[in-house]
């Protein structure tokens, strides 16, 4: 209840109440109002109560307003850290749909999981990965009928790939016409085998050199603005945990990775503050990424607490059981939460 709507009475106060005695009162009120006790009980007494009580109320109704929003906190910050969270699925727009769907499968080794046309909406789907939706973080391209290309933008990074081999899966690439934008070796300070290619479409692939991994599909990588401010509410609004940073001063740029669990064995967030740069042209290619939750209203009030903007507020689907609630980060990239077992459409393309 708002302070401005609090009106005790002073029936309340009077002297046969356990809880406020004349003593207790008078004594208060002296303190409240900064003049003698006793000038309590003459002729403005009754204004000088009437005004301290709403004073008190005032206070009394601020403190508990306090208290409920840090209870609510409180809640909120223990139901995050216990959601049952994965990522899902990581949504974007492509202008060829059998052209990219060729690209994935015969050099990157995925799987073509479903595809749907949508005829009435005038836009097709299809979900490829390395393993079935409900265990696997999988991607989910749309096509919209007549659109033949989209603007990648300056915010979005690339999606990384854990392969066994780079330079083999690069000789692929290169045979089957597709673009390398760096050569195998060694990531810069360390030791990891590493390379750049690029699709149809002109979305960067980071492919990393690793053994056999749960996850193939492990990255996706977004620039940000305020690396903090970005920590800080992937933490307690999505509940992922900072698995490292690193800071490149040579470069002039700071990463921080991101997830549900270890990088070898679950699909991670890759956030990129360039020094200096405070926004990104996002372009219209890139959509969002989908993450699993229990309870998509709980979520909802979760990014609105630490930051989020909701631009779906949670609720069913039309004709279908799942629940979602759609939101963006305080950089302005979309999320979407799904409340499902099966996995479904985001209703987003």
């Amino acid at each position: 209840m708002a302070a401005s709507s609090i009106r005790p009475s002073l029936g309340c106060f009077s002297s046969s109440s356990p809880r406020f005695p004349v003593s207790y009162l008078s004594r208060n009120l002296s303190r409240t109002l900064h003049v003698p006790q006793s000038q309590l009980f003459g002729l403005n007494s009754h204004k000088l109560l009437r005004r301290s009580v709403n004073c008190l109320g005032v206070a009394e109704s601020g403190k508990a307003a306090q208290a409920s929003t840090a209870t609510s906190q409180d809640d909120l910050l223990s139901f995050v850290k216990n959601d049952k969270r994965r990522m899902l699925h990581v949504v974007y727009r492509v202008g060829d749909l059998d052209r990219t769907i060729k690209f994935y499968t015969e050099c990157l080794g995925m799987k073509l999981l479903r595809k749907r046309d949508i005829p009435e909406e005038k836009y097709t789907n299809a979900f490829l990965g390395y393993g079935p939706e409900d265990s696997h973080f999988v991607i989910e391209l749309t096509y919209n009928y007549g659109v033949d290309k989209y603007d990648v933008g300056a915010g979005f990074g690339h999606f990384g790939i854990a392969v066994d081999d780079v330079a083999k899966t690069v000789e692929l690439v290169k045979a089957k016409g597709g673009k390398v934008s760096r050569e195998p070796g060694p990531v810069k300070g360390g030791k990891t085998v590493i390379a750049f290619i690029e699709d149809p479409d002109g979305y960067k692939f980071e492919l990393l050199e690793r053994g056999p991994t749960p996850e193939p599909l492990c990255q996706v990588m977004l620039r940000v603005g305020d690396l903090d401010r970005a920590i800080k509410f992937y933490e307690k609004a999505f509940g992922m945990e900072l698995l490292r940073t690193r800071d490149n001063p040579e470069y002039k740029y700071t990463i921080a990775m991101m997830g549900y669990g270890p990088e070898d064995k679950f699909p991670v967030l890759e956030l990129t503050y360039n020094y200096g740069v405070t926004e990104y042209d996002k372009g219209n290619a890139y959509a969002q990424i989908a993450i699993g939750t229990d309870d998509v209203y709980k979520t909802a009030e979760a990014i609105k607490l630490f930051g989020g903007k909701i631009t779906r507020e949670p609720g069913p689907l039309p004709g279908i059981s799942t629940k979602i609630t759609a939101c963006l980060d305080p950089d302005g990239w979309k999320s979407v939460r799904d409340w499902c077992v099966e996995i479904d459409h985001i209703g987003q393309h």
